[in-house]
């Protein structure tokens, strides 16, 4: 087991710096992919928010879309910065994945409160894990930020 151990230890040393960037990455597209479907803003989206209660859903709706976009890009822009300006890039990085938090609280509260992680259609019970993960990379980068 440990000459197992020491040989994939040999093969990832070299990139272990840049495995944090994997979960960048995907926080950061997804947020971003996800908040960019919602431009333009349509009526759908904004009646839907209004029938889960808002009642201002017309500015919720575009708050919520460049709420993810920007997240997005400050989880993948924070680290770069960092590079450059660590102070700077770990602000971002946490102000971002705070954000995100927020975001998927109320996601997982509001828009996904029948769905559960183990109960549910078989569609749903994934995606309210994928919901879940989400939110707690948001979380891991709040408190890790770049470090």
């Amino acid at each position: 087991m440990e000459k197992l151990n020491n040989l994939l230890e040999r093969v990832a040393s070299p990139i272990k710096a840049y495995a944090n960037y994997l979960l960048r990455i995907g926080l950061g597209l997804s947020f971003f992919l996800h908040g960019y479907g919602k431009l333009p803003i349509n009526e759908g989206f904004v009646g839907w928010l209004a029938s889960k209660g808002f009642s201002s859903a017309s500015l919720v709706a575009p708050l919520l879309a460049w709420g993810e976009i920007l997240s997005g890009l400050g989880i993948l822009l924070g680290g770069l910065i960092g590079t450059r300006a660590a102070a700077l890039g770990n602000v971002v990085t946490r102000l971002s994945g705070g954000a995100i938090g927020v975001i998927m609280i109320g996601a997982l509260i509001i828009a996904h409160s029948d769905w559960g992680i183990f109960t549910g259609e078989s569609g749903s019970v994934l995606f309210a894990s994928e919901q879940l993960f989400l939110l707690l990379l948001g979380i891991y980068f709040a408190i890790k930020g770049n470090d």
